[in-house]
């Protein structure tokens, strides 16, 4: 790799090789799915520029289905997306509930109140895929994986 500009590009690479390795376990080379994953996730962990971080998170209530997020998409519940103060929007992150070892990636496309503490707010399809439906809030771990532009507002 010549600079960091090339590296969200390197873990979008890396991250379709993920894809087709989960998809098809025999182009993998023999390698278990398991282990490729782990092995892919640590070249995208490595091309972010930002640190893992603990926190809570909490989702999005029912009455905000179809309002515009900062972005300018509008908030879908179905979709894997979340809010978070500072990471930028595009960003892809990994939401970890580490009591369950439960992780979903979500793409940050709305801000959320500051808050003393790091908070992310998931949409119900994620908050439901870590076990955090029902619950309110809990503690998690959340690690930027990479940084993509955001889609055009629909």
């Amino acid at each position: 790799m010549t600079g960091h500009k090339s590296l969200p590009m390197f873990a979008a690479g890396a991250l379709l090789l993920l894809a087709l390795a989960a998809a098809r376990p025999a182009a993998a080379g023999g390698a278990e799915p398991a282990k490729l994953e782990e092995m892919l996730e640590d070249l995208i962990l490595k091309s972010s520029p930002l640190d893992p971080m603990e926190g809570f998170a909490s989702y999005y209530a029912t009455s905000l289905e179809g309002r515009r997020t900062t972005s300018g998409h509008r908030y879908h519940p179905d979709k894997l997306t979340a809010a978070h103060n500072s990471l930028p929007l595009g960003t892809v992150v990994r939401v970890v509930n580490p009591v369950t070892s439960q992780a979903v990636h979500v793409t940050i496309n709305d801000r959320c109140a500051k808050k003393s503490f790091n908070f992310i707010d998931l949409s119900r399809a994620a908050a439901k895929k870590i076990g955090l439906w029902g619950k309110g809030r809990i503690r998690v771990v959340i690690i930027p994986l990479l940084q993509d532009k955001p889609e055009k507002p629909s």
